[in-house]
């Protein structure tokens, strides 16, 4: 049947009892798989993580300006790791840093939440922000 109708007699599942086989053209089926590969990898959004680095004793225009870049970052869709690292004898007073680390999530609240709260390892002190996207938003309401 499959040479009269001048196409390829393709087995779709050879596991099954009977085996399923079917008649269609088995070049065109593979060039729509393809083509739907393709489109749902245009759909695709990747998101990458970038890294803001802080310091205890940051001054006010440092900060300002890490913390634009951060918003920057978290409004092109990025998540955002905001690292404080420790020198000398400034990890004695951990809670400078956790105050720093809290004041950057303050400040971004309208545009990310927090997925991980301030925390350390090794030396330095890291939390999470990940952005506020429109759907969330749509979501919500």
């Amino acid at each position: 049947m499959a040479e009269a109708a001048n196409m390829d007699l393709v087995l779709m599942s050879p596991g099954a009892k009977p085996p399923v086989a079917r008649i269609m053209d088995y070049g065109k089926y593979k060039f729509d798989l393809q083509k739907k590969d393709r489109e749902a990898r245009k759909k695709q959004k990747t998101v990458s993580l970038k890294e803001v680095r802080l310091s205890p004793t940051i001054e006010a225009n440092d900060f300002n300006t890490k913390l634009n870049n951060a918003r920057k970052f978290l409004a092109k869709g990025d998540k955002v790791k905001v690292s404080l690292r420790f020198k000398g004898r400034a990890i004695t007073h951990k809670e400078i840093g956790k105050e720093v680390l809290d004041r950057v999530a303050e400040q971004t609240k309208d545009v990310a939440t927090v997925t991980t709260r301030p925390k350390m390892d090794g030396r330095s002190m890291f939390l999470m922000l990940d952005p506020i996207n429109a759907k969330d938003n749509k979501k919500k309401k």
